[in-house]
């Protein structure tokens, strides 16, 4: 949620910065924002100078009654009853405009970076950098879930009867190496100085409207039934929540965690949900860094925390490349974002296996999540990462780990977290 003194002194950049982002339909929705704070402004002046003469009265009613004027005592008395109705239907009309221009200034998008690259949709994000040289054996790599069944490590007949499509079982020494890729994401996080966490996985319904668009939400989030709660599809979620309505230490500043958790995601869009494979499902597990700081050091947290997650899979030899996102990718809330792909030497191409992102204070502001410094009161900005997200990054590890042989080699950072194992056979 932007600052809406922004939209107040220069509606027309807000607009142009819908535009970049391809949202002309919602354009209406500036001027709407703007009538109703200016209505809600008029009726909160209204109410205080209301408030004010209240008041004045009050104290002339004492005043009146110790000099034994009870005529003039009683007529304000009436004044003030008179005013009790007035103020009671301005604080209603405070009340219900102040909640409409939040609902509508909550759909109106972050301002994006200057930097980011103007572009309708994913298919116009920019290449950056490539990390490792992207090999293609003179050997056939076979599709991963053809790779993991030959290991015993998967069973998606099981998964639906148990719970339909997008769901799995991994087994045996598969479902090791996903667990070791986790708590050696984690370690790899902590040795960076994050602070580990294991966050609640289900959130309230006014920390997931925090978090993200109401977009988002519908294409995203289960519901619990009966409950007011909500599975989480990232840890972010729960993460950036968990400073809902707070004042943090500006010396505590920045704050840096790295938090694991399950994530559960309807997967609602054009991509639908893969029939035999793991690469798009409905229930993973993810390592995530989140990092709360002062708004003028958010890029600088922004570089570190995308190379932290290069740095990560090239220590698994897996080559890997990122992509600037364009303005038509960016979710309501970024400011900035950056996806890291893994080369896949069957398919010969780069796939997305993380994504960074700087929100600026658009969390911050929704979830009063707030700083105390020598120049005042003030939102914080907040950054979220994927480390690794488990699925994914099997794929990209089982792809490019793969022999002609058959088995699959294991890294030395690895072993440690498998047994000692250099290779699964």
């Amino acid at each position: 949620m932007i600052d809406i003194a922004k939209l107040r002194e220069n509606p027309e950049a807000v607009k142009e910065n819908m535009k970049k982002k391809f949202q002309h339909d919602r354009l209406h929705l500036v001027d709407e924002a703007a009538q109703l704070d200016k209505l809600y402004r008029e009726t909160l002046t209204k109410a205080s100078e209301l408030r004010a003469m209240r008041n004045k009265l009050s104290k002339e009613i004492g005043q009146f009654m110790r000099e034994g004027k009870k005529e003039l005592a009683e007529a304000n008395k009436k004044k003030v009853s008179e005013m009790a109705e007035t103020l009671k239907q301005l604080e209603e009309k405070e009340a219900e405009l102040g909640s409409k221009l939040k609902e509508v200034m909550m759909k109106i998008p972050n301002f994006i970076d200057p930097s980011v690259p103007v572009g309708k949709d994913d298919s116009e994000n920019v290449e950056i950098q490539k990390y490792g040289e992207p090999v293609v054996p003179d050997y056939e790599i076979p599709y991963h879930a053809d790779i993991i069944a030959k290991f015993n490590g998967l069973d998606k007949d099981a998964s639906g009867r148990t719970s339909g499509n997008g769901f799995y079982y991994l087994m045996g020494d598969i479902a090791r190496l996903s667990s070791a890729m986790i708590s050696y994401a984690r370690d790899f996080m902590i040795d960076k100085g994050f602070t580990y966490c294991i966050p609640p996985f289900m959130i309230r319904s006014d920390v997931v409207t925090g978090v993200m668009s109401f977009e988002e939400m519908d294409a995203m989030m289960y519901k619990i039934e009966g409950e007011d709660l909500y599975l989480i599809g990232t840890s972010e979620h729960s993460m950036i929540g968990k400073f809902k309505d707070q004042i943090v230490k500006e010396e505590d500043l920045p704050i840096t965690m790295t938090s694991y958790s399950p994530c559960f995601r309807k997967e609602v869009g054009a991509h639908g949900i893969e029939e035999r494979g793991i690469y798009r499902v409905h229930q993973f597990e993810k390592q995530e860094m989140v990092v709360l700081c002062k708004p003028e050091n958010a890029m600088e947290w922004y570089d570190k925390m995308w190379s932290y997650t290069v740095e990560l899979f090239r220590s698994l030899d897996i080559p890997v490349r990122t992509l600037e996102c364009c303005s038509g990718d960016l979710a309501d809330l970024k400011e900035k974002s950056c996806d890291v792909e893994a080369w896949s030497p069957r398919q010969q191409k780069y796939f997305e296996v993380g994504s960074c992102s700087t929100l600026g204070d658009a969390q911050a502001r929704r979830l009063g999540i707030r700083t105390k410094g020598e120049q005042g009161t003030y939102y914080v900005a907040t950054l979220n990462n994927t480390v690794l997200a488990s699925t994914r990054a099997l794929i990209a590890f089982i792809e490019n780990n793969y022999n002609e042989d058959g088995t699959i080699s294991i890294p030395e950072v690895l072993r440690p977290y498998m047994g000692g194992k250099d290779k699964i056979s």
